[in-house]
């Protein structure tokens, strides 16, 4: 018996459930272990179409604001703008005909690539028993393993998606430097690929130019880089971006009340944070949480999403 419906009218009525993607893989890999391959991300797809109303997050947002946000209603979110969302995601999704809302940093079209992408190749491509980074702030790490790998590049990025954009790029580039490792060009998406999404019915989100985390830089400097993300993206598509993806996305830390009414008054209609929670009525549209459950169960992961649905986000006050 499928007790996933009850749960959900008991603990999420009115609430909507927001899941949040990178990356969906070719096949499984040990360096990436949070990101799903395709079989997999399918297979969740097909359970989660099974089980949901699955909104566009434009058409929730304004449900949300009407208050007639149907019962189970969820939106999945991908964010960054990686190649594969186009070459893997969207075929999955248009075969099951599901919407989705793709949050794209435009700094990295057309060849670039995000500093985290720099220092997760230069990990797997390091050799020797450790990686010592500790002149550059960023410890020892040992590679014995492909689990020790996961793990240093874990801490590494932990620490450095926190230093000044520039320096940020500057370390990661030190660091492939390090271990012989080439820039990779081809991760993130073309402009023709962007382009592509949105012809085939997916909605195309703002995620600012260079993925900076806005708690760290100047307001003036975030206007901007909130404001030029959308902006190119709409001469992309040809069509208005109407919503927004703060980056890391944690509530006082990665971003500000100030950050959110920002969004609003650039003209979004809505922005998604990376809290955990479900959002209802009268809650805060420039801050709704969104929450993957990590569980490969079926039965898991809807437990995890149900029991995730009695929580509101956490937001900025």
């Amino acid at each position: 018996m499928n007790l996933l419906p009850l749960l959900l009218r008991i603990r999420g009525a009115s609430r909507l459930s927001v899941l949040a993607y990178h990356r969906v893989l070719p096949a499984q890999d040990p360096l990436l272990p949070g990101e799903p391959f395709a079989a997999d991300f399918e297979h969740r797809m097909r359970w989660v179409k099974a089980n949901f109303n699955v909104l566009p997050l434009g058409e929730a947002v304004r449900a949300l604001r009407e208050d007639r946000l149907p019962g189970r209603a969820l939106s999945i979110t991908f964010d960054d703008g990686y190649a594969d969302n186009h070459e893997l995601a969207l075929p999955i999704l248009r075969r099951l005909g599901l919407p989705a809302t793709f949050f794209v940093a435009t700094g990295f079209l057309d060849g670039g690539c995000m500093f985290n992408d720099v220092v997760i190749e230069a990990v797997r491509r390091a050799g020797g028993a450790d990686l010592g980074l500790g002149d550059l702030g960023l410890g020892r790490h040992p590679l014995g393993s492909d689990e020790q790998r996961a793990r240093a590049i874990d801490r590494i990025l932990a620490c450095l998606k926190y230093f000044e954009p520039e320096r940020r790029r500057r370390v990661a580039l030190e660091i492939a430097q390090r271990s012989g490792s080439a820039v990779p060009t081809a991760l993130m998406m073309t402009s023709e690929q962007v382009r592509a999404l949105h012809a085939a019915g997916m909605e195309i989100g703002a995620h600012t130019v260079t993925h900076p985390i806005l708690a760290e830089i100047p307001l003036g400097h975030a206007r901007h880089e909130m404001d030029a993300s959308r902006a190119r993206l709409e001469r992309i598509t040809g069509a208005p971006v109407r919503l927004f993806a703060y980056p890391n996305g944690s509530p006082r830390r990665d971003y500000f009340a100030e950050h959110a009414a920002l969004a609003r008054q650039l003209g979004f209609d809505a922005a998604v944070s990376s809290a955990w929670g479900a959002a209802g009525p009268g809650d805060d549209l420039y801050q709704i949480p969104r929450f993957t459950p990590w569980d490969r169960a079926d039965w898991r992961f809807g437990l995890r999403l149900a029991h995730n649905a009695m929580r509101s986000g956490y937001a900025c006050a």
